[in-house]
């Protein structure tokens, strides 16, 4: 966000951390962290990864300056050459992360830090809130959009969203899953998300008449016409306005009416009723766009029911992730190096969700031969996989349940983003992200795709690295 400066937006133990790092000579150990998430919100079949971009530039800005290093100094609990080593803090890990618009699925590295264990804690809060958040709203976005079918679907969420920071990359992470446009003037001058809107109930009301108030919009703006009619009586006057401003106004000028917009009452009926009003006064080609507290499932419902609907604006729901607004991606260590050579770490849970996949990972996609999404596999990162040799896919929680793979491809999902602190990635324009998100969308299959008892998506681990995370459990649980 401009010329903010975020350095310090980090958890305070972090600091006490880091502190406590410096002081044991730790700072230069090299350590390994996953960022992963255990489960999907709304009990869907999968998520989308966004965020990346925004973490790229927090980590190329980050540093301490004297207001900073003053007010650290004034808490009494740091070292001074910790403060000092803050004073000239360069950031010089390694960062791998899969390309933003990516499907991703619980338990899965999607993104790496490997570096100086005491910058991979410095940067663990601003990573973790910037891709929870945004992944979150990529993750709703996408199921609205599916759910509409085609359908144009806008971000309305601007005056509802937690702030103006969740409004703005809540319709970045929104456009990247789908959304045409947002209701957000800002983030199409910030990012070019096109910006949507006509008239709120207030610029009706301010008029003597509801016509009076079209009329004015219409000579205002006749070729981009679009009117809200549910002020008054949506049937009786709303409509019926609409359709005179099209034959007083627009048609004398060689225009044609582009739409109307409904935001209450029962809008199954009265789409299909304002469809036949609009078609029997020659205006088939007039959208209906519709808003109100709407989400995939209330969109889903409304296309069952027949509603006439070329359009949802999305506001609240969107923006907040309401039905569960929050994505739970953890920082978890994997690996430390201990005489020059990278050592496997493990946290151990009672619960099996909580227990840490060990060691420095890779991620490869499994596509059939179609181009289909098959699997994920969980590697360590220096596996090679032959694509010209059969491949043993088995459930790393029930073993048994296995199939082997003959026809395949194995992408790796993780890139690299940083090395030794230098950013090596070229930031794609959002356009793109849009357009490869749209495109790992479509390669995976309906089951996994349907709002409600999706298909589990697999997510295994090598053989390999099975054997090692079997081990160190054994190891730990004599």
């Amino acid at each position: 966000m401009n010329e903010r400066k975020l350095s310090l937006l980090m958890d305070f133990y972090e600091l006490t951390m880091a502190n406590g790092y410096f002081k044991d000579g730790k700072h230069h150990q090299i350590a390994v962290f996953d960022v992963f998430f255990r489960s999907i919100p709304d009990q869907g079949g999968y998520a989308i990864f966004a965020g990346l971009e925004q973490v790229i530039d927090y980590i190329n800005a980050l540093s301490f300056d004297d207001d900073e290093i003053a007010y650290l100094r004034s808490k009494n609990v740091f070292d001074e050459a910790f403060l000092e080593y803050l004073r000239h803090f360069k950031f010089t890990s390694d960062v791998y992360a899969m390309k933003e618009g990516t499907p991703i699925f619980p338990h899965e590295p999607i993104l790496v830090v490997k570096g100086p264990i005491i910058e991979c804690q410095l940067i663990e809060t601003m990573i973790l809130l910037t891709i929870n958040h945004q992944s979150l709203i990529a993750t709703k976005a996408a199921r609205i959009v599916y759910a509409a079918q085609g359908r144009a679907v806008l971000e309305f969420g601007a005056r509802r969203a937690h702030g103006y920071d969740a409004s703005i990359f809540g319709a970045r992470a929104a456009y990247i899953s789908g959304a045409i446009g947002s209701s957000n003037t800002y983030v199409d001058f910030m990012y070019q998300i096109p910006a949507i809107g006509t008239m709120a109930h207030s610029y009706i009301q301010s008029y003597p008449s509801e016509y009076e108030a079209f009329a004015a919009y219409a000579r205002t703006y006749p070729t981009n016409t679009v009117l809200l009619v549910d002020t008054y009586n949506t049937l009786k006057e709303g409509i019926p306005n609409a359709i005179k401003i099209h034959k007083n106004i627009l048609e004398p000028m060689g225009c044609r009416l582009k739409g109307i917009r409904l935001d209450s009452g029962d809008l199954t009926y009265l789409t299909k009723e304002a469809r036949k009003m609009l078609n029997q006064a020659g205006l088939a080609d007039v959208k209906i766009t519709v808003s109100n507290s709407l989400d995939e499932y209330l969109i889903k419902e409304l296309l069952h029911q027949g509603a006439q609907i070329d359009a949802f604006g999305v506001g609240e729901r969107l923006v907040t992730a309401r039905s569960e607004a929050v994505f739970g991606g953890v920082f978890k260590l994997a690996a430390v190096e201990e005489k020059g050579e990278l050592v496997p770490k493990i946290k151990i849970s009672e619960n099996v969700q909580k227990t840490t996949t060990p060691g420095f990972k890779q991620v490869f996609r499994f596509y059939d031969p179609s181009g289909m999404a098959e699997a994920d596999v969980i590697t360590l990162f220096d596996e090679v996989i032959n694509e010209n040799e059969p491949y043993h896919l088995f459930d790393p929680n029930f073993p048994w349940k296995s199939k082997v793979i003959e026809e395949y491809k194995a992408v790796p999902l993780l890139v690299p983003i940083f090395i030794q602190g230098k950013q090596v990635y070229d930031v794609p324009a959002l356009t793109e992200v849009r357009a490869y998100a749209k495109e790992q969308h479509n390669r995976l299959w309906p089951e996994v795709l349907r709002l409600e008892n999706p298909h589990e998506y697999y997510v295994d681990l090598s053989q390999a690295l099975w054997d090692l995370k079997q081990e160190m459990i054994k190891h730990y649980k004599k």
